[in-house]
């Protein structure tokens, strides 16, 4: 079939509109009571962050598109300034949303808990008392209110900041008449408070917010006036950076330069609180250069992200997920030599089910072991304090050739890697920052050793980042492997990044933006070839995001020619499936639960003999043509016969999936008269030692 058969833009969602409604699922998650109380809190915290993250850079790309008059349109037709007014109407559903269920369901049930949020009209006596001596000792030597008149404009408002907007009365020492005044809380101070246990009403955990103190004492910095009005409102700027690649010298430079800009980016969304009277919205709407459109009232404290303090103040682990402890690989030692069980064949880690330990320990003997001459790994996040840095540091220190690939360009950990790759050139490591213009995210470990007079190599692949935290909370696979054909495919790409060289022949892995959408688009047309001779065909991807519009043609030709088409997205989708004739052999699930699904594997039937890909790229413009990734094949049939089981966990799931019907909605399945099937806890329980 023609491809102008499957462009019609009502086949495609847009990408912003979809990712709004991951959020939305995130948020159910809250709402969830088969979820620890608490947890359910942490869910809602993260729809707020990832709400700031989309206005940040989401709305903040669309505001740029249609300041410079760019016309960017995507495979659904919608243009940048309708776009931003579907955003308006679809986030405002969600903050609603966000607002509602923590006022209407988890605030009483936490207060059932007797975690306790106290309102300034329910404070007694002694705590009012400790609250205002609060305000005297820790609040008030800190700020600095801000008068509004000539002499003193409008203050430059930090990104996501929590301020104030005071409304004033009456003349100052100096005779000025006071009429506005800008109350900034210091980002030093916590946003919740925790009062004294002596202090509770009842057993339990009591909190007060700081924006509560400040309203409560708020006239106290303005003596002799008369405060009539005090409004929370906070600003969200453009946090996204730009580095003009043909006038860069030295990338890390041109980076710190840019950083120390991010706080003040263009603004793109004013929150404030729900009794803020229309002169005042419309006065700081004014000196943001903002519209109606990107105004957001709110009912309740503004950023309920400031609730995620809570989580670790509580102890109250009946009010937690039940811990667990990461299992091992059989056979598997963090004493044993793993150089040796490497050699035994390929071995595969499911995290956060099984422990991200061994992959610190395949540096750790690296950097130890006498025989090995040469570490090479890429860095996208680490985290501080990362155990594989020190490693690193300390091979480097110990003499041997250490070479790693940062991404000072990995979004909101630049300043981090900036100072990662100071430390590393320090102890002697050399670090290079990948290719300019393409994000390096690719994840890989080599190393060189000297075994009996010749050098052999090992590998680490993964889907995910060498992060310690995160492979504790996201799902991932990593690879340990010493095949000759694999382990010379990653020292080719690491070749490519840290000299100049042509595009380099792999032998089994697939690179972007070299091979790997091209053979992603093959194996998918193989696949439509044996569906038109009548044999069995299927294509099961799992991503979190499918956005590419050529991708996405080549899986409604394979679902019209009757391919079996299953996708795992969990977050952005732009494919719309069930339309007759286009995508109605296409299921679109996403799974949203207690851990971050991040795995990006895919599978080919091939005629039953499975071609199978684990790799770092989501299906994005971006990964296939403006990173370097890495895929690569699962070539031992004990090793994919697992992860094709596992894929089927996945797609049997009807506890915490969602399933993406034609209109762009999403619907959790039926399971009246089913057994509950759940995902991630079946693979918790199949490789976590403690078992639930």
């Amino acid at each position: 079939m023609d491809d102008r058969n499957f462009s019609l833009a009502e086949y495609y969602i847009n990408r912003e509109l979809s990712l709004l409604k991951f959020n939305s699922r995130v948020l159910e998650q809250a709402r969830d009571r088969s979820t620890p109380l608490l947890e359910r809190l942490k869910f809602l915290c993260i729809s707020c962050t990832n709400l700031d993250e989309f206005f940040e850079i989401r709305v903040g790309g669309i505001k740029q598109h249609i300041e410079l008059d760019i016309a960017h349109i995507t495979a659904d037709q919608i243009g940048p300034r309708e776009l931003l007014k579907q955003i308006h109407t679809e986030a405002n559903i969600l903050v609603a949303e966000q607002y509602r269920v923590f006022n209407e369901e988890l605030q009483p049930e936490l207060k059932a808990q007797n975690i306790h949020f106290v309102a300034r009209e329910h404070w007694n006596h002694e705590q009012s008392a400790w609250l205002r001596q609060y305000f005297i000792d820790e609040v008030e030597p800190v700020l600095s209110p801000l008068g509004l008149d000539p002499a003193h404009p409008f203050p430059r408002i930090i990104n996501k900041s929590l301020n104030f907007i005071v409304q004033l009365d009456g003349e100052d020492a100096f005779g000025r008449e006071g009429e506005y005044a800008i109350v900034q809380a210091p980002r030093s101070l916590p946003r919740l408070i925790r009062l004294p246990d002596d202090l509770n009403n009842a057993q339990g955990e009591s909190f007060v917010f700081l924006s509560s103190i400040l309203h409560a004492y708020v006239h106290e910095l303005f003596e002799g006036l008369t405060v009539r009005g005090c409004y929370q409102f906070r600003l969200t700027r453009n946090s996204d950076l730009f580095l003009d690649d043909e006038e860069i010298d030295d990338l890390m430079r041109a980076l710190e330069g840019e950083l120390a800009s991010r706080r003040y980016g263009d603004s793109v969304r004013l929150e404030v609180a729900n009794n803020c009277p229309e002169e005042l919205v419309s006065y700081l709407l004014q000196q943001f250069k903002l519209s109606a459109v990107d105004l957001y009232r709110v009912n309740g404290p503004v950023n309920l992200n400031r609730l995620s303090q809570t989580y670790d103040q509580v102890e109250r682990p009946d009010l937690k997920y039940q811990p667990f402890s990461a299992g091992l690989p059989e056979n598997f030692s963090l004493n044993t030599n793993i150089f040796n069980l490497i050699k035994q064949g390929d071995i595969l880690l499911h995290h956060p089910y099984q422990s991200f330990a061994p992959v610190i320990d395949f540096v750790r003997q690296a950097a130890a072991d006498p025989k090995v001459l040469a570490i090479k790994q890429t860095l996208y996040r680490t985290g501080p304090n990362s155990p594989i840095v020190d490693n690193l540091v300390e091979a480097a220190k110990a003499g041997k050739e250490v070479t790693v690939v940062i991404e000072l360009m990995a979004r909101f950990d630049e300043a981090a890697n900036i100072s990662l790759a100071n430390r590393l050139q320090k102890a002697g490591a050399h670090v290079v920052y990948g290719i300019v213009g393409k994000k390096t995210h690719g994840k890989m470990i080599l190393v060189v050793r000297r075994e009996q007079n010749h050098l052999c190599r090992y590998a680490h692949f993964g889907t995910g980042n060498y992060h310690e935290k995160t492979t504790k909370l996201y799902t991932d696979y990593g690879m340990f492997t010493c095949d000759p054909a694999l382990t010379s495919d990653a020292h080719e790409v690491f070749m490519a990044l840290t000299s100049f060289t042509k595009a380099p022949v792999l032998k089994e892995t697939l690179q972007a933006p070299f091979t790997l959408y091209n053979t992603l688009i093959e194996l998918i047309e193989k696949e439509i070839e044996f569906a038109r001779q009548d044999k069995p065909a299927r294509v099961i991807a799992k991503v979190n995001a499918l956005v590419e519009p050529q991708i996405i043609k080549a899986l409604y030709r394979a679902s019209a020619e009757g391919v079996k088409v299953q996708l795992i997205v969990r977050g952005t989708c732009c494919l719309r499936p069930g339309i007759l004739g286009v995508s109605e052999n296409i299921e679109v699930r996403s799974i949203v639960g207690r851990f971050l699904e991040h795995t990006r594997v895919c599978y080919f039937h091939n005629n039953g003999d499975p071609k199978v890909f684990c790799g770092s790229a989501d299906w994005m413009d971006r990964n296939f043509f403006r990173r370097v990734e890495v895929a690569w094949p699962i070539k031992d049939p004990i090793i994919r016969k697992r992860i094709i089981e596992e894929l089927e966990i996945y797609l049997s799931d009807n506890q915490q999936a969602w399933i993406l019907q034609p209109d762009g909605s999403y619907l959790q399945p039926i399971t009246y008269g089913q057994n509950i099937s759940n995902a991630q806890q079946t693979l918790l329980n199949k490789h976590a030692r403690t078992k639930y």
